[in-house]
């Protein structure tokens, strides 16, 4: 299981049975930098509780996200449906915390990913539950929601269902991934459940008349015959329009892959499966890709890598040949105490990568991690290593703010053990 998949049961809160699977490997010799970590916020449950995904900068500096729980009490046996949070500077360095929508459960639930924001402000997210009743998992009812929230007067925020996922539709069911944008205001995503085989699908959603929101299936994963299963990353664009994601599942091997869509004639895509998965390079891979100017593949997987029988997870690139080939290398494995099952990548300016990792260093809390080209070899430093009380779980991709600091937010941790929001400076990073 990842940090981020659902179980059996469809409870999505159990995330640390990734534990179990963690194996004792000898440390890694690069050095610890204790760089400087601040808590912006703490949550405690009516604000919401257990964030599993990034956060998100406005043009203003605020910040923004979901959690997964807490908010309404009423909601789930007053465990609540998950929250939608922004955070206002203030001059003194702290930082204000506002819930802008609690979920109710029939306009979705249990958000996942990261918000996405557009040009005017408008946000948008999906729920992974929620929202249709057609689906029930346990105690988890409803296929899931795309959500847009417009900003209002005085600090109001108006909330609006813009889809609603169903047990009989083509464009699966569960999404967990952050939402992406092509040129033309079209949003793109991914579900990791329901569909062909119950095996999730890439989906688009395009602007209609009168505020609504056209549907469409680009493609269907199976699990069978190479295809892969489950996507549960985002997705990205190449500058020729092509989509690139991961699968949780599927590939040749069952633990994986790396696929591409291809636009075709009339509207249809074409779906290729890049890499699969095997254990020596890495097997779950639970977090999207992210590609370089060269249009070269980076990603992370939560489990297996190299050749120590561990089960920590990789950092991977994958490189265009000519004819459409790919080669896949591993850049860097995890040996526990380094963390463990990483989850997301983003680049600096200088072209260094940086990502947390959801267990694992001295605490089994977590880390931040650095990968920066030192000659011909990524070289790994650990920016931040958690402790508990300053956050537990740091999920999604980090984000940069105009000076090099990086935020993001962690499931567990702080006070009550409900999730923070972090920001780390990473005096000791290669810059």
């Amino acid at each position: 299981m990842s940090a981020l998949h659902r179980t059996s049961d469809g409870n999505s809160t159990v995330l640390l049975a990734i534990l179990a699977a963690a194996c004792l490997c000898i440390a890694p010799t690069n050095s610890f930098a204790a760089d400087t970590e601040k808590v912006l916020a703490s949550f405690s449950g009516q604000d919401g509780a257990n964030p599993q995904g990034g956060v998100i900068f406005d043009s203003s500096g605020n910040l923004y996200g979901t959690t997964f729980a807490g908010g309404d009490p009423s909601c789930k046996a007053a465990a609540g449906c998950g929250t939608v949070f922004q955070l206002l500077p203030n001059a003194n360095g702290t930082w204000r915390k506002r819930v802008i929508h609690r979920f109710t459960g029939s306009d979705g639930s249990n958000p996942f990913g990261a918000l996405l924001m557009d040009a005017n402000r408008n946000l948008y997210g999906t729920t992974n539950t929620g929202g249709s009743a057609s689906c029930t998992i346990g105690s988890f009812k409803g296929c899931g929601v795309v959500f847009q929230m417009s900003p209002g007067a005085n600090g109001t925020w108006t909330f609006k269902v813009i889809h609603r996922f169903s047990a009989t539709g083509t464009d699966g069911s569960f999404p967990t991934s952050t939402l992406i944008f092509d040129s033309v205001g079209n949003l793109y995503g991914t579900t990791s459940g329901g569909s062909t085989n119950a095996a999730g699908a890439v989906f688009e959603l395009s602007p209609a008349v009168n505020g609504t929101w056209a549907v469409k299936t680009l493609h269907a994963f199976t699990g069978a015959n190479g295809d892969g299963a489950s996507p549960e990353g985002s997705l990205v664009f190449d500058t020729a329009g092509n989509l690139y994601g991961t699968t949780y599942h599927g590939g040749t091997s069952g633990t994986g892959s790396v696929f591409q869509l291809s636009p075709t004639t009339g509207g249809n895509w074409t779906a290729t499966t890049l890499f699969s998965f095997g254990h020596v390079d890495g097997t779950l891979p639970s977090s999207g890709v992210i590609l370089d100017s060269a249009g070269n593949l980076y990603g992370t997987t939560t489990a297996s890598g190299g050749t120590c029988g561990c089960q920590d997870g990789t950092v991977f690139e994958l490189v265009r040949g000519s004819g459409g080939t790919w080669t896949e290398t591993t850049l860097h494995t995890f040996l526990t105490a380094d963390g463990h099952a990483p989850l997301g990548l983003v680049f600096d300016t200088s072209g260094n990568l940086y990502g947390p990792t959801f267990v694992g260093g001295t605490a089994n809390d977590g880390t931040v991690f650095q990968l920066h080209l030192g000659g011909s070899t990524w070289v790994e430093t650990q920016l931040y290593v958690f402790g508990g009380t300053d956050g537990s779980g740091p999920v999604g991709s980090l984000v940069f703010d105009s000076i090099g600091n990086l935020y993001g937010a962690s499931t567990f941790g702080g006070p009550l053990n409900k999730g923070t929001v972090f920001e780390v400076l990473p005096g000791a990073a290669i810059k």
